[in-house]
């Protein structure tokens, strides 16, 4: 298989005497969708944090594109081709759509002038990319749906052209139909080349768009699985500690 995006190798981190992630190892490959599971307080959010630039790991080595890289800051992540879409969502209710998906990433004419032109053709370019139902760049954020904000959201990552995304908790609250929205939006990152992170408490969520699911128990690896095979009561074994299971 290609090199993955993204490795992290023996990763933990320490926040004093918690161990909230333990040697961990992870891949994600271009065009794949890798969902992360578990219960409360599992280590999910860490690890994305840490693949975000948020949090240093206390030890082990993270890899993008097969070279040891350090992650000091979110900049740091955007420079290297990570973007992460948090659970609060970053965005202005009082702006418009075009102006959430450039916000602090404005493109320029001259030195000051901002190029508004360019930038409406680029968010509904980014948009149409994720098959988005949002008619129009000129709409405030706050008469969009829930579902239409996540959108807003992930076409935001675009800016940057990355190679890793990483979703945490994308559905958390969502409606069925807004659900559904955003898994479409998932699976068309997969289809643009992307490598995926999602996060999510949602196991019919993770097995309709994942294409492997990790399962993470106090911190550690408690399960690998194909996500097209693995049964709900396999994943949630792993997830509530009933089963111990190896990487495949």
């Amino acid at each position: 298989m290609n090199t993955p995006v993204l490795s992290m190798k023996s990763v933990s981190k320490s926040f004093g005497g918690v161990e909230a992630v333990v040697d961990v190892d992870l891949d994600v490959h271009r065009h794949e969708v890798v969902a992360l599971v578990g219960d409360n307080a599992a280590g999910k959010s860490t690890l994305a944090r840490m693949v975000a630039g948020v949090y240093p790991p206390t030890s082990g080595t993270i890899e993008i594109d097969g070279e040891e890289v350090q992650i000091p800051s979110t900049q740091a992540a955007f420079q290297l081709g990570v973007a992460t879409v948090f659970q609060e969502l970053a965005l202005c209710e009082n702006l418009d759509v075009t102006a959430n998906i450039f916000l602090g990433r404005e493109v320029h004419r001259g030195d000051l002038l901002l190029n508004e032109q360019r930038m409406e053709g680029l968010a509904r370019e980014y948009l149409d990319q994720l098959n988005s139902r949002i008619p129009d760049v000129h709409t405030p954020l706050y008469l969009l749906s829930a579902g239409q904000r996540q959108c807003v959201a992930i076409a935001r990552t675009l800016v940057a052209s990355p190679k890793l995304v990483v979703l945490d908790e994308p559905t958390a609250s969502l409606s069925v139909s807004q659900t559904a929205e955003v898994l479409t939006h998932i699976e068309r990152l997969r289809e643009l080349g992307l490598g995926v992170i999602l996060i999510s408490h949602n196991l019919t969520d993770v097995r309709a768009v994942a294409d492997r699911i990790v399962v993470l128990r106090h911190g550690r690896i408690n399960g690998s699985f194909d996500a097209r095979n693995a049964s709900y009561e396999e994943v949630l074994a792993a997830i509530t500690g009933a089963t111990r299971y190896r990487h495949p």
